[in-house]
């Protein structure tokens, strides 16, 4: 996460990657990356026909049939946004806060990137009526907005948009003339999957919305890239897949074969994907809550985490206390944070927010342990929280967002 101006904290162009799972490869997936090792061929720019049925199988799965001719696969979700972003063409509108990767590929193809504020019920999405004014605005500038990503279950913000909200954002860029990306890279990883209520847009807007899921979500380690696009099923959609191929050919993006065996099997959800899953996803949900409690019993803000493995935190109330260690943007903020918890914190910076404000993501998976036997064993224990190793891990955050707190109560003036 390198910085391209250390003294002014200039343009950050260099994002984090995505809050990594912190456990061990699951041996079905290495058994099967280890078979296809012996692959000479190479994958299909797109993806080849066994990698495509799994991924329709998977979307037929969770409501949104699709026929093969409106799928595409690449290595990783980024190459896929980049290939649509390219193939869309025009300005590009994204919410406030929004996944560190998505603005950084528009900029590369010279694409105006606009930022939308979000509702205060949840991040992902942008808010309806600011969408409305920012698009009247960019075309007022002569601007083309064109493009409008979002995610329902969001990173950095750890929040799943209500489905009304959702729907009032749908229309508002359906009435626009905008086509929407759906990043639904986190759908699977919803910690309270009976009582969170998630929808894609592509169930609202089917001839409007492409959806694209990267694997490293839930169903692969992040270190294999890997991606599935699902396009509009009307006429637009086909051409629309054509470009997107045109340009993944032009980047030579192709899934590396062993990796597209590991990805067709994943996406197939056997039993022990499905069951390892569903593990993680409990594991990193009670972690999640865990650092929440934590953070939030010191003032600091933090929506509730409702998917993923991280949760996004505004440390503005203790201003005071950061000011006093030399604290006074998020750049400062994450040096400060990643020295005293030891782990990655990125600033809210990363994601699209002001540089002045004090906001940072923090994951679990670096919580869970420092060596593959410890992490193990956290997947395998039904009290996790328990364990000696993650024990310390959060008494160690506690701690150390305790001392703010105390250091903002020693700064507060006398009423």
């Amino acid at each position: 996460m390198r910085r391209t101006d250390p003294e002014g904290h200039g343009p950050v162009r260099y994002g984090p990657p995505l809050p990594e799972d912190g456990l061990p490869v699951p041996p079905e997936l290495t058994e099967v990356l280890a078979a296809a090792a012996t692959r000479a061929d190479a994958e299909p720019i797109g993806g080849g026909p066994e990698l495509i049925e799994a991924a329709c199988g998977y979307w037929e799965r969770r409501g949104l049939a699709v026929e093969p001719a409106r799928v595409a696969a690449g290595p990783g979700a980024p190459a896929l946004l980049l290939a649509l972003t390219a193939a869309v063409g025009g300005d590009v509108l994204v919410p406030r806060p929004c996944a560190a990767w998505w603005a950084p590929y528009a900029r590369l193809l010279g694409r105006p990137v606009f930022h939308v504020p979000t509702p205060a019920e949840c991040g992902g999405v942008p808010d309806p009526y600011a969408l409305l004014e920012t698009v009247r605005r960019v075309r007022a500038e002569g601007g083309d907005p064109r493009l409008l990503v979002l995610s329902v279950a969001d990173d950095p913000t750890a929040t799943v948009a209500p489905p009304e909200m959702l729907h009032e954002c749908a229309e508002a860029a359906a009435g626009e003339g905008l086509h929407l990306v759906s990043d639904e890279t986190w759908r699977d990883t919803v910690h309270a999957p009976h009582d969170t209520v998630l929808l894609s847009p592509a169930e609202m807007l089917p001839d409007r919305v492409t959806v694209v899921t990267d694997l490293a979500g839930a169903l692969l380690p992040t270190g294999w890239p890997a991606a599935v696009a699902r396009f509009p099923v009307v006429e637009a959609g086909r051409d629309l897949h054509a470009r997107v191929l045109d340009v993944l050919t032009a980047m030579g993006a192709r899934i590396a074969g062993p990796v597209a065996a590991a990805a067709a099997y994943a996406l197939e959800e056997p039993g022990p994907v499905t069951a390892r899953v569903a593990a993680a996803v409990g594991l990193h949900a009670r972690v999640a809550a865990a650092v929440h409690a934590a953070v939030v019993a010191t003032g600091t803000l933090s929506r509730p985490p409702q998917a993923g493995r991280h949760l996004y935190a505004d440390l503005g109330p203790l201003r005071a206390a950061l000011t006093a260690h030399g604290v006074g943007d998020a750049q400062e903020l994450e040096d400060f944070l990643a020295v005293r918890l030891g782990m990655p914190a990125p600033g809210g910076h990363r994601f699209g927010d002001e540089l002045g404000a004090l906001r940072v993501r923090l994951s679990t998976g670096p919580l869970l342990g420092r060596t593959d036997e410890e992490r193990a064993e956290c997947l395998a224990s039904p009290t996790p929280l328990e364990l000696p190793h993650v024990q310390r891990a959060l008494i160690h955050v506690k701690s150390v967002f305790d001392d703010l707190r105390d250091d903002a109560q020693r700064w507060e003036p006398p009423r």
